[in-house]
């Protein structure tokens, strides 16, 4: 069962600035983002990209700027470290979020699509690396929300499992606003994303490849 897309929707972010002391880590950046048109934003490592996306979500407060088009919005994400409930399934990760949107069969059969059907009565703890976030990106594209943001998502995982992902996040998302951000094209090609750049100096470059 896939969640009902709502009616497209805009969010659209004008010079945002946010400086961590004397760093400089995001320079008066603006993006236009749509539902149902996926971004992908590449920059070098400590170029600001987690920093926008915990402002997106709240976590973190701008400096100066605005940004227009969250409210009533909801948020899931895959985050740089996977934040699983160790001691529980990823049957039981997932439902936290879904609640019981999903009935229990259905998320069952969704979930194995991504995890082999014997790790699904061991607890995350358990898991490899590359299962704990395949887990993660299950959790994020099957919570019932209206904006899905991945920081490099595909971390850990192999060009197989990362087809396989690259999928069902195109699949889930579809008509949702997402946002993930890669250091790699084919990353970005796998989910038909625009990427948006931003230099090391967390101003945005001319978007596309």
């Amino acid at each position: 069962m896939l969640l009902p897309s709502d009616p497209a929707f805009r969010v659209t972010v004008r010079n945002l600035t946010k400086s961590y002391g004397d760093s400089l880590v995001l320079d008066h950046v603006s993006l236009d983002l749509e539902s149902g048109c996926p971004c992908c934003l590449m920059a070098p490592s400590g170029a600001g990209k987690t920093t926008l996306f915990r402002i997106l979500m709240g976590l973190e407060t701008a400096d100066s700027g605005t940004i227009e088009g969250l409210e009533g919005r909801s948020f899931s994400a895959v985050f740089q470290e996977d934040r699983l409930l160790e001691g529980y399934t990823a049957l039981q990760n997932i439902r936290f979020v879904t609640g019981r949107w999903y009935p229990a069969h259905e998320l069952t059969a969704i979930i194995k699509h991504l995890l082999p059907e014997d790790s699904l009565k061991k607890p995350v703890s358990e898991f490899s690396g590359g299962m704990k976030r395949r887990t993660a990106i299950l959790r994020a594209i099957l919570a019932p929300a209206d904006i899905v943001l991945m920081d490099e998502p595909f971390t850990g995982l192999d060009p197989d499992t990362k087809q396989q992902a690259a999928r069902m996040i195109n699949k889930y998302t579809a008509g949702k606003l997402l946002l993930f951000s890669t250091h790699s094209q084919e990353d970005a090609a796998l989910l038909g994303a625009e990427i948006l750049r931003l230099d090391e100096n967390g101003g945005l470059c001319s978007p596309g490849i």
